[in-house]
C-alpha cells in the first residue's frame, strides 16, 4: 500500500493529510470551507484514493492560507506515497463533463513542478470559497508533488460546474498517472534519464 500521513503547522494553519493511493475512494475532509470539502470529497471518490484532510486555518482573515496549505500538504503526501515511482504510468489525462461544463486535465509526476490553470469563472465566491483560489490550490499541489499539472476549462456556464469539472478531471488524470504500467517491469522507471 502506497500511503502517506503528513502534518504541517504554521502560524496561519494546521493541516493534516492522510492519503492512500491504493484505496477505495474513501474520504473524510474537513477544512472549514464547505465547497472546498466538496471538491476534495469528489477528488477522492473519482480517483479511488483514500483522502482525509483536517485543516484549521485563519478563516477570519480569509480562506487563502487554508486552501493553499492543503494543496501544499496534499502534494507532499503524493510525493511521499509515490516513493521511487518505479512501475507507474507517470502521465495521466482526462476530459470530464459536468452538465454544461467540460474540463481537461493532464498531469506528469516526473519530478518537475509546473502548473497551468485556465478556469475562468464569473463569481468571486462560491459560499465561503474564493474562486480565485482554484489556481492557488493546483499550483501549491504541483510544487509540492513535484508534478506538472495542467487544468483547462473548455467551456461552461455555471461556476460550480466549471470548478467541479476541473477537480473531477484532476482526479481521473491522477488515478491514471499513479497506476502501475502492466507493460513494463515493476522495477522500471518511466523515464530515459534513469532517475525521477
Amino acid at each position: 500500500m502506497r500511503n502517506a500521513s503528513i502534518q504541517r503547522k504554521t502560524n496561519e494553519t494546521d493541516v493534516r493529510v492522510s492519503l492512500g493511493l491504493d484505496g477505495s475512494g474513501n474520504y473524510d475532509n474537513q477544512t472549514g470551507v464547505a465547497f472546498f470539502d466538496h471538491m476534495l470529497d469528489l477528488f477522492s471518490k473519482h480517483s479511488g484514493f483514500d483522502v482525509s484532510v483536517r485543516a484549521q486555518g485563519d478563516l477570519d482573515v480569509d480562506a487563502h492560507h487554508t486552501i493553499e496549505d492543503v494543496g501544499i500538504v496534499l502534494g507532499q503526501a503524493f510525493n511521499q506515497a509515490l516513493g521511487d515511482k518505479k512501475g507507474v504510468m507517470r502521465y495521466g489525462w482526462a476530459c470530464v463533463p459536468m452538465d454544461e461544463a467540460l474540463a481537461l486535465c493532464a498531469v506528469d509526476f516526473g519530478g518537475r513542478s509546473h502548473a497551468v490553470v485556465d478556469c475562468p469563472v464569473s463569481r468571486p465566491m462560491i459560499g465561503n470559497f474564493p474562486t480565485e483560489l482554484v489556481a492557488d490550490f493546483f499550483e501549491a499541489f504541483a510544487q509540492n508533488a513535484k508534478a506538472n499539472v495542467h487544468v483547462k476549462l473548455l467551456y461552461g456556464r455555471n461556476d460550480h460546474h466549471k470548478i467541479e469539472a476541473c477537480f473531477k478531471a484532476f482526479a481521473k488524470a491522477c488515478r491514471q498517472a499513479v497506476a502501475f504500467d502492466e507493460k513494463t517491469s515493476p522495477d522500471a522507471l518511466p523515464t530515459t534519464k534513469g532517475v525521477l
